[in-house]
């Protein structure tokens, strides 16, 4: 006696909505940990750079951990195929809380990039796995209800953070450290709520593990990281180690390209980048990255250098962006999942992104607090409406076996703009606050000790300079800012053009609604299928070794072992088409019959 016919492919496990929203808490609260710990840092970083030393260094604490993020983001995927996601899940968030006690005790600005990088191997994790598990238990149509919750996430962890960074660092019994310690019982909680509450199935996917396209990448990657950092500042933009740093991209970009293409399991298959879908969101999501994150690192600098406010305040001032960013980002979620359309949030959020940076561009030494709040403000609208439904609209058009490559490429790319933006605004930052400030010396006629090349320290001891040199430091600050956001206007059109030419493929339907119950096969339904299956064990034996669609498939049936494809197949019609055969026509006949005696006669 043998299962019926009907129950030898397996259904997708479903999920009722009480469900998904008890795995959803462990993956927001895992979330909000690492969210937390990247924004609770934005506003102890002029305090932390001014103790430790290196404005120069800045970009670098928050684009290591971007870089190594965007590198490891497709690796977790990949791993998730062949370890299960809750392990990788977990594993991601062990590794990101050791790295952050380890920056708390940082001494120097190396070691704190050395611990940042390192944590961000933990955010790439759980950034990639949160977006996948979404997808493996949430349909596309339904996902857009949950993935405002994911946006909601993110905005708490933008106004928690700022907040949270702002207090630690004006309480003079905690300090800046406490800004990556805080992090620690978060993060033991939401690691007990996983362990309960996500139950997934560990399915073993047939994959391997693209070592040397990891390697490239992550070599292209850093090179350009080095070039856009350093350039200006440690050697001249017309320079051997320029063009040595620029051939290096391009070198590993190369081999990059060539890997993948050659690769068994390639971290981006080729084939994603034939889908129009793909390339496209992940086109917009590689200029939303520089745009968001450029805009979030830099805003605090003038916050607290050139208004003059503490962390704690400085953190306030995000609120309006972040409320912002979570009701545009809720209400789009449910208006996707009423309607089942999604292209019109993308397009008008990274139009509205372009307008609030141009605003952000137009602030300068005096602009009033409202002003600050409004334009923060329409940014974050533009980013709630954009930044989910790129990646829904980057899942709905993959094939569900690339759900993890497409979930894993979307946010590789986003996080690759990220990491670019922060050094290349940093770079220009820089490069401008010398020059202008070198410019306003000579034009008020004052000679410092160590020339133009003023060492700047934490936003009070900038406070404290006295004037002339306050207000020549306020104001190069200013300018370089309001460079810094202009370059982000036309990055966000060029995203707001590649979403314009994105297609509107119908959300798919629900995987949560229990499947039909199948009808019980009869008796004639028995026998029938018995002797198709017979029909076709014969015809594989008969088989002289030529090829045949039908031989192809019943070969997949049996795991590629060395043996060829005929050889395999006969196995099959031998160990398992035959024996299935006989049953299904001994359940439907009574044993006197005999029909399966001999089986089917030559």
């Amino acid at each position: 006696m043998v299962a019926q016919a009907h129950t030898a492919t397996p259904t997708k496990r479903q999920y009722t909505h009480r469900e998904i929203l008890e795995i959803m808490s462990g993956l927001m609260l895992a979330m909000l940990t690492s969210m937390i710990s990247t924004s609770v840092v934005g506003t102890a970083l002029p305090t932390i750079v001014g103790e430790l030393g290196g404005q120069d260094q800045y970009s670098w604490v928050a684009s290591a951990t971007m870089l190594t993020m965007t590198v490891s983001t497709p690796l977790w995927g990949k791993l998730s195929d062949l370890f299960g996601r809750k392990l990788l899940f977990q594993t991601a968030l062990g590794l990101f809380v050791a790295a952050s006690v380890v920056a708390g005790m940082s001494q120097d600005m190396g070691q704190l990039i050395a611990a940042r990088a390192v944590q961000g191997l933990g955010v790439g994790g759980l950034s990639a796995l949160s977006q996948v598990i979404l997808g493996d238990i949430v349909s596309p149509r339904e996902r857009g209800r949950y993935s405002g919750y994911m946006g909601a996430v993110f905005g708490i962890s933008t106004v928690a953070g700022p907040l949270l960074g702002g207090f630690i660092v004006d309480a003079d019994w905690l300090g800046w450290r406490w800004c990556f310690y805080v992090v620690v019982p978060f993060a033991i909680v939401s690691f007990l709520v996983i362990q309960k509450v996500l139950k997934l199935p560990v399915v073993k996917r047939e994959t391997s593990i693209d070592i040397w396209g990891a390697t490239t990448i992550t070599a292209s990657a850093s090179a350009l990281m080095l070039l856009l950092t350093l350039g200006g500042n440690e050697f001249e933009w017309n320079s051997v180690w320029t063009y040595f740093l620029t051939a290096i991209a391009l070198l590993m970009l190369a081999l990059a390209v060539l890997s993948e293409r050659t690769a068994r399991d390639p971290i981006l298959p080729p084939r994603l980048f034939r889908n129009r879908t793909f390339v496209l969101t992940s086109l917009a999501s590689l200029f939303v990255g520089m745009a968001m994150f450029g805009a979030m690192i830099y805003l605090p600098q003038y916050l607290q250098i050139v208004k003059g406010l503490s962390p704690t305040d400085s953190g306030l001032m995000t609120l309006p962006m972040v409320a912002a960013l979570f009701v545009s980002g809720v209400i789009s979620g449910k208006i996707v999942t009423k309607t089942g359309r999604w292209k019109l949030f993308p397009v008008a959020g990274l139009l509205v992104v372009a307008v609030g940076l141009l605003l952000l561009s137009r602030l300068h030494v005096d602009s009033s607090e409202w002003l600050i709040g409004f334009d923060v403000a329409v940014l974050g609208t533009g980013l709630g409406m954009s930044m989910q439904m790129l990646i829904l609209a980057a899942q709905n058009g993959s094939e569900p076996r690339d759900m993890a490559s497409t979930t894993s490429g979307v946010s590789f790319f986003r996080s690759l703009g990220g990491a670019v933006g922060v050094a290349a605004f940093g770079a220009i930052l820089t490069n401008r606050l010398k020059d202008e400030m070198a410019e306003m010396l000579r034009a008020a006629n004052i000679a410092l000790p160590g020339g133009s090349d003023v060492k700047l320290g934490s936003p009070d001891a900038i406070q404290r300079l006295p004037e002339p040199i306050k207000h020549i430091v306020l104001e190069s600050f200013t300018r370089g800012l309001e460079t810094v956001f202009m370059v982000g206007v036309p990055i966000a059109l060029i995203g707001f053009v590649a979403t314009i030419f994105l297609k509107e493929l119908p959300l798919r339907g629900s995987t949560m609604a229990a499947p039909p119950e199948p009808k019980p096969l009869g008796k004639d339904d028995l026998v029938l299928a018995g002797l198709l299956l017979e029909l076709v064990a014969q015809r594989i034996e008969r088989t002289n070794g030529e090829r045949s669609a039908l031989l192809t498939a019943v070969a997949r049936m049996a795991p590629p072992d060395g043996r060829s494809e005929r050889e395999r197949a006969r196995s099959v019609a031998q160990d398992v088409l035959r024996p299935t055969s006989r049953a299904l026509i001994a359940q439907a006949a009574p044993p006197e019959k005999d029909l399966v005696t001999g089986g089917i006669s030559q």
